[in-house]
């Protein structure tokens, strides 16, 4: 049975008892996750959902509202049989004092029946401070967690726009043949965030610790660089990608699409990807300015496209296994199990270290090595 198929119990929602506002937080799949947990949450607590407002503070600085990235009227009319959707807080409700609420992390429906829905008696209007991964997965009622999925899958779509010029770029990209979305998250902000940085010079490493040291919510924890990377919890390197899809047996020619923003460093360290896979491509290399125009600036839709022609590839492949990596492969389950590579970045690492020390070298018996490694962690070479 789909994961978006309610139970024969379900029922239309209950009258509404309040409304719940929601400023989202994040980039374009941890606010996508949100969204999709404040649909679920509304429905718990019985209240009228006001279409979120997107993260326009953090790292990113997008002003993008969410009828610029998401389908707005489609949100609305889908979720219709399950909960009531506004565009906007009704003006008699404008001066209404509001709950302010930080949801608990992880919380689930005794919290939200119980600590939340209490507030309905003082309150007409609660606002979600944050949204990012405040509703638990475990023991939710299957009418939930499918109403999760639902959201997820068929109410949140992308805006017109940004679906049409995805498909436009699917397009030209299959023109080259089958091919490979490599999420290359080798971008300022995660190896900030990670504090990765293996291979880099002093002088990028410093600025870096300085953006991780500027961030109040990253600085918070002491970070070994050299222990990250061991534990397999640092993005692999442009380099590293490029000997992992090599031992794995793409051909050089196989297309690849850079699903990410700009690469920290740019071309010097694309030169290793680009030197063994020639037909690197990007939405700057698949569209001209004039088509990408509408798009520049705002982070998130360029993302959005990113997030669609990952969907629609033939192969997917995170360097990282964030929020984007999470999002695209359960999207690509729930189309019908495409194939994910997921790399065992612990494992790998120590085999980069052996071939950077001469102690061990690429070709076939390395090549036998990691697919070996890796036949549980995707379905093996077929189309490619």
């Amino acid at each position: 049975m789909p994961c978006t198929q309610p139970t024969p119990n379900y029922t239309a929602p209950p009258e509404s008892r309040g409304y719940l506002l929601a400023h989202t937080n994040g980039g374009l799949n941890q606010m996508r996750a949100g969204i999709c947990d404040m649909v679920a949450i509304a429905r718990i607590i019985n209240a009228t959902l006001v279409v979120p407002e997107l993260d326009k503070k953090s790292y990113w600085q997008d002003s993008s509202n969410f009828s610029d990235v998401f389908n707005e009227d489609h949100f609305i009319n889908a979720l219709a049989n399950d909960v009531k959707v506004i565009k906007k807080l009704p003006m008699e409700m404008s001066g209404a004092t509001k709950a302010d609420k930080y949801f608990k992390s992880w919380s689930g429906m005794d919290y939200y029946q119980g600590e939340i829905a209490s507030m309905w008696a003082d309150y007409k209007v609660i606002l979600a401070a944050k949204t990012d991964s405040r509703l638990a997965n475990n023991n939710l009622p299957a009418d939930i967690q499918k109403l999760r999925c639902r959201a997820c899958y068929e109410a949140l779509c992308f805006a017109p726009q940004i679906e049409a010029m995805g498909k436009l770029l699917v397009d030209r990209m299959r023109s080259y043949g089958t091919y490979i979305a490599l999420h290359l998250r080798y971008e300022k902000d995660i190896l900030a965030f990670t504090g990765c940085t293996h291979g880099l010079s002093p002088a990028e490493a410093d600025e870096l610790k300085k953006i991780r040291d500027a961030n109040d919510e990253w600085k918070v924890k002491d970070i070994d660089p050299r222990e990250q990377r061991s534990k397999g919890f640092c993005p692999l390197t442009p380099k590293e990608a490029a000997i992992f899809l090599s031992a794995l047996g793409y051909p050089s020619n196989t297309p690849i699409y850079i699903a990410a923003g700009e690469i920290y460093g740019g071309d010097s360290y694309m030169d290793d990807l680009r030197s063994r896979y020639p037909m690197l491509m990007s939405k700057e290399k698949l569209a001209s300015i004039e088509e990408l125009e509408p798009f520049a600036n705002h982070s998130t839709q360029l993302a959005a496209l990113d997030y669609i022609l990952s969907v629609e590839s033939d192969v997917f492949m995170p360097t990282y296994s964030g929020n984007m990596a999470r999002a695209v492969e359960g999207h690509r389950r729930f189309l019908g199990h495409r194939r994910t590579i997921s790399p065992d970045k612990k494992a790998l690492v120590r085999l980069f270290d052996k071939i950077e020390q001469g102690i061990k070298k690429e070709g076939k018996l390395l090549s036998d090595k990691v697919i070996e490694r890796h036949k549980k962690r995707y379905v093996f070479l077929s189309t490619l």
